[in-house]
């Protein structure tokens, strides 16, 4: 009775330090998993022989450091520790710290080990330990002379990384488990016809569309969204469908900063030879946290009135200035947008920092004033699930999948009924009907939204 009294009780005080927040964000940057407490360092000790004695043969897993200047970082490997004096080679690998309320992922090089596996305390690369020695420290090698002309398999700043601070108030490990979905079993939560007549229906609907008020030829419809979520890709994947070929007209890419930096109207045509389709698709430059960059809220005031002109080139130190002649007339029905979109990265949904968060509130503000609709296009699912990577017929069974459409609804403010998973074209060389089912079924609901504020604005 006495001897398991310790292992209850060391049961019992094993509480995670990670606010329900930080949980989630650091679930976002593995997938759908689950966490479970493995170790807990203040409660089983600092030593290697406590931490191998939880954490050894448990399958993936993810270190979660605290030092006494607040900062929260640590690492992830997939493979088990064995104390085999191996090198790991693990290519999910990687370092993390949060910064802003969002954690920072450091990825391993793919040159380099991962970690060395042996009987010391949890290493990254060789460079970075935890626990070092048995103590409440970490010890960071790339610190050091003669480790500087190597090749670091993390590259990260001693600063950004644990801010300068080695002496540890925490270490917590925990074991990461795919959460499983019974897709045969489970009802879709959005119905979706998977066929090539549905495919065919769709783009009949569209070619045939026309706006509800004669004075509107063609649908505006504004993408806006952080830098690399998908607003160039959605134009060219919709542009590519019609051209019955992958295209790519608008410049698209995963760059850290914009690679849109002008206004640009994007009409697609029915074919090469093919008629304008009823609606143009306007792109602008990306989002981004810190103010004097990225798409200024100015700017998109002045783009939903209609003033800003085709190929306009942002300027984030200053906004748009109209000319006398221009900013004394309205602008017509037909300049004006009729309908936005937020397109936001499903796999960034739980990284989403409060600033850019605060930037999204505010166009919301704005584009609610002027009673114009607005929905969310909820890109990269692929990449978030792994159950929709290898069929993409599995989004509307995918819990996960759910689960992100409803956090951005949330977060957004946006009812779920005007949330629209879809994968665009990317990497692909052909088209492929699951892909264009869904972008058609966004962009034909983007077009029943416009007519709905045309509907309101005025009599047809």
């Amino acid at each position: 009775m006495h001897t398991m009294l310790p292992n209850i009780l060391s049961m019992a005080l094993l509480t995670s330090n990670l606010t329900e927040k930080q949980r989630k964000q650091l679930c976002g940057l593995m997938g759908n998993v689950k966490l479970t407490l493995l170790y807990k360092a203040s409660v089983h000790g600092y030593q290697a022989s406590a931490f191998h004695q939880r954490c050894d043969r448990q399958g993936p897993t993810l270190l979660v450091a605290y030092n006494r200047s607040g900062y929260t970082f640590g690492g992830y490997t997939s493979v088990d520790y064995a104390q085999s004096g191996q090198q790991i080679t693990d290519e999910t690998s990687f370092m993390f710290s949060f910064q802003g309320g969002a954690p920072v992922r450091f990825n391993c090089s793919s040159d380099c080990y991962a970690r060395y596996d042996d009987a010391g305390g949890p290493n990254f690369g060789e460079q970075f330990y935890f626990c070092y020695n048995n103590q409440p420290v970490v010890y960071d090698q790339g610190r050091d002379l003669y480790f500087r002309a190597r090749v670091k398999a993390f590259n990260f700043h001693p600063a950004t990384l644990y801010g300068n601070d080695i002496q540890l108030s925490e270490c917590e490990v925990y074991k990461v488990e795919q959460i499983p979905q019974i897709s045969a079993k489970i009802k879709p939560w959005r119905n979706v016809l998977w066929t090539a007549k549905r495919r065919a229906e769709l783009m009949d609907m569209i070619r045939k569309y026309k706006p509800i008020m004669t004075s509107v030829s063609q649908i505006r419809i504004l993408m806006i969204g952080p830098v690399g979520a998908g607003k160039s890709s959605f134009f060219n994947s919709i542009n590519s469908i019609f051209m019955g070929r992958i295209t790519s007209k608008a410049m698209s890419g995963s760059a850290g900063t914009s690679l849109t930096t002008q206004f640009r109207t994007y009409p697609v045509k029915d074919g090469r030879e093919g008629k304008p389709l009823p609606f143009v698709l306007c792109d602008t430059m990306g989002l981004e946290e810190q103010s004097g960059a990225g798409l200024d809220i100015e700017d998109i005031s002045s783009i939903l009135q209609g003033h800003i002109p085709d190929r306009y080139k942002f300027n984030p130190t200053s906004t748009f200035q109209p000319n006398e002649q221009k900013a004394s007339r309205p602008a017509s029905l037909q300049e004006k947008i009729h309908c936005v979109v937020y397109v936001i990265d499903t796999t960034k949904i739980s990284l989403m920092s409060d600033k850019l968060q605060e930037k999204l509130t505010t166009i919301r503000r704005k584009v609610n004033s002027l009673a114009i609709p607005q929905m969310v296009l909820m890109t990269k699912v692929d990449e978030a699930c792994p159950e929709v990577e290898k069929d993409l017929q599995s989004l509307y069974v995918s819990s996960y999948i759910k689960s992100k459409v409803q956090e951005v609804s949330s977060r957004l403010g946006v009812p779920v009924s005007c949330v629209l998973p879809v994968k665009n074209y990317s990497q692909e060389l052909e088209l492929e009907l699951n892909c264009d089912v869904l972008l058609l079924t966004a962009l034909q609901q983007m077009l029943n939204f416009a007519d709905d504020y045309l509907d309101d604005v005025g009599p047809m």
